[in-house]
């Protein structure tokens, strides 16, 4: 496999044992930078297929120096590692342009197997820190103000679904055994708490927020 890869990463000795390790697998090292500002001058010179980057750097971190190669040179693909697994660090790194994150602690296989991800334009996270970005999505999702995160209760989500289905009151009053006067009700509480104001808005927001589909 004849790749060039750039490897940044301010420990000599890391960076040559990388280097090593790569090249025994077929992979052809173009150059080693020792900081993010080298990294990017010589991405921009010797544009390589992928270039391994250290977070911590001095002078230009890894992130700094991961956007300004994604900016420069849009091709060469970005492999981040670090020795944190926040999700601050991880987040940071993929909005700047990387197309994986790995922890400085995983083996080597893992490296090459990122590097086989990205080559095919997937991206690559490290299975021991998914959780964190995992867990920071659902966080997110879950301050997301949608329907079931509105105040709207279980009923009225069924309601919503059916009114988004086309359904008459008097076909969702028979379904739910409840009278169409009960139906109306409910709809108009959902529409007030949504600010929305017919029938076509809940359906565009019904299938929008996912609670149907077309």
């Amino acid at each position: 496999m004849a790749l060039e890869i750039l490897i940044t990463d301010d420990h000599t000795l890391f960076r040559q044992g990388l280097r090593s390790l790569l090249e025994s697998e077929g992979f052809q090292v173009a150059a080693e930078a020792g900081d993010g500002r080298t990294a990017v001058k010589l991405a921009k010179q010797l544009q390589p297929g992928a270039a391994i980057i250290d977070v911590s750097m001095p002078g230009l971190n890894g992130i700094e120096a991961t956007k300004q190669i994604r900016h420069d040179c849009p091709e060469v693909k970005v492999i981040v590692l670090s020795m944190r697994s926040d999700s601050r660090a991880v987040l940071d790194a993929f909005a700047a342009g990387a197309c994986a994150y790995l922890l400085k602690e995983a083996a080597f296989e893992e490296v090459a197997v990122a590097l086989k991800a990205v080559l095919q334009g997937k991206t690559y996270l490290s299975p021991a820190i998914a959780h964190v970005v995992v867990r920071n999505s659902i966080e997110r999702w879950s301050a997301k103000p949608g329907p079931m995160r509105r105040g709207i209760s279980g009923r009225e989500r069924e309601i919503l679904q059916l009114v988004a289905e086309g359904r008459s009151s008097r076909e969702m009053a028979a379904s739910l055994y409840v009278s169409m006067k009960t139906i109306e009700t409910h709809r108009k509480q959902i529409m007030d708490k949504l600010n929305l104001h017919s029938v076509a808005e809940l359906t565009k927001y019904a299938i929008r927020e996912g609670v149907t589909s077309l």
